[in-house]
């Protein structure tokens, strides 16, 4: 049953970051503004990482009380 929760967790809070991040690259894309490449796949990745470091707290518990009751 953990292992489950493990799974079903990480599987939703990467998707949830990896649409924050696809969100950050269309922004850099719809402004017009000509950016380099590092700095749209480097936000890309930054934003990803965040996007782990606060969906990884709330997500677990939820999903984890979602399985158990």
């Amino acid at each position: 049953m953990e292992e489950k929760i493990a799974r079903v967790s990480a599987l939703l809070y990467t998707a949830i970051s990896l649409g924050f991040s696809v969100v950050f690259l269309a922004a850099t894309y719809l402004t017009g503004t000509d950016y380099p490449p590092v700095a749209r796949w480097g936000g890309f990745v930054w934003v990803f990482i965040l996007g782990l470091i606060i969906t990884m707290p709330i997500v677990i518990p939820y999903v984890k009380k979602k399985h158990e009751g």
